[in-house]
């Protein structure tokens, strides 16, 4: 039996280190009840309510995965796409230039050639004003797909890769031409409708509302992030990355909230289809999304996916076929196929200053603590 004790002292002494104000894990191990360990508080500026399971965070990055890729393959499985489709059969208004030419493959691993960030956001929105209606949202989202297709290529395609933000704002309006419908929309409607009543989403501009309810305190249960200077105040409740802000909070590669049961339901539907167990997405295509892409070490990208690589945040022992995927606010996955594990690190490290980044060295540590409770150190 794996000794909770020791996690949660962990747990807390990350706290009292300063790592994060607080956090939330959830650990599923071959499919029984989640194990779930809560520390600290929602903030310290102002000084917040006890985290609980229930705390809501943003996701940032994954997003990606849990929004974007799933809904890449829920429409790669209706025939609506495939993977190796170039952008422009999607996006016809890129068909002369570079990124045009690049597959929605080479864009799920990093490797099209697009910088990894621009602060593209000052100059959509040099005041800080973000769009709050679905027609300001569409226009803001026009604006930026034409920046990022100004981009010259910063290496040769395939030759290598460099994590984009870039391609993965390039991604959900993929997904949103594809659909007829905006990411929020499309993920409300089939992903979350498809596993209940989740406390996750994306929290738009003007419709805050999302987690109304959600908790006790000033704060209603959403962790905070960082004081933004570029909207003027802490945000919270507002996706902490800008260029997302700048959409209006609906984006490919951020724009999620959630708290740790919803992350675990949708890794759930991951994990069984990976084993070929009921789930609404298809064995096939689960395990070609998980499937590191490039040979050798010069790439860890699956689709969308990363996979274990030198000194990972999975720690020493999850295995080569494992997939996650890290945020930059503090949360991860880690999903250990071979072992059926699970894990899930919800955390607002970047509160009060982005600046705290000793998440670095305690992921690792965390995650072979998991791993030797659970399943042990053979």
């Amino acid at each position: 039996m794996p000794d909770f004790g020791v996690i949660q002292t962990v747990l807390d002494r990350a706290v009292a280190d300063g790592v994060f104000p607080g956090a939330v894990l959830g650990v599923r191990y071959e499919g029984r009840s989640v194990s779930h360990f809560a520390a600290g508080h929602l903030s310290t500026v102002p000084p917040g309510p006890l985290v609980d399971i229930s705390t809501i965070y943003d996701l940032a990055s994954l997003t990606k995965p849990l929004a974007t890729v799933t809904a890449l393959v829920l429409l790669m499985q209706r025939d609506e796409c495939q993977l190796d489709d170039h952008v422009a059969d999607h996006l016809p208004e890129c068909a002369d230039v570079s990124i045009g030419s690049a597959t929605m493959r080479d864009l799920l691993t990093h490797s099209s050639g697009l910088p990894g960030w621009r602060g593209f956001y000052e100059r959509l929105s040099p005041d800080g004003t973000i769009p709050s209606s679905a027609e300001e949202r569409e226009q803001a989202k026009q604006s930026m797909l034409s920046l990022i297709l100004a981009e010259a290529p910063v290496y040769e395609r395939g030759t290598r890769s460099l994590y984009s933000d870039l391609g993965f704002i390039v991604l959900g309006m993929i997904v949103e031409r594809i659909s007829g419908q905006s990411m929020n929309d499309y993920f409300l409607e089939h992903i979350v409708r498809q596993l209940g009543r989740l406390r996750i989403g994306f929290i738009l501009s003007g419709k805050s509302d999302l987690f109304s309810g959600s908790g006790d305190g000033n704060l209603g249960g959403v962790a905070p992030t960082e004081m933004d200077h570029w909207r003027g105040h802490l945000l919270c409740g507002e996706v902490h990355d800008q260029n997302a802000a700048a959409l209006g909070g609906e984006a490919g590669h951020a724009g999620l909230f959630g708290s740790i049961d919803t992350v675990l339901a949708i890794t759930g539907e991951w994990l069984q289809a990976y084993h070929g167990q009921a789930s609404f997405l298809e064995r096939n295509m689960v395990q070609e999304f998980t499937r590191r892409q490039m040979s050798g070490e010069s790439s860890s990208w699956a689709l969308g996916w990363d996979t274990p690589s030198g000194r990972s945040s999975a720690g020493r022992y999850f295995s080569a076929r494992s997939f996650g995927h890290l945020g930059y606010t503090g949360t991860s996955i880690w999903i250990d196929p071979e072992r059926r594990l699970e894990v899930v690190l919800l955390s607002n490290r970047v509160h009060p200053s982005s600046k705290n980044e000793a998440i670095r060295a305690f992921r690792p540590v965390i995650h072979d603590l998991v791993y030797h409770e659970f399943i042990g150190s053979d």
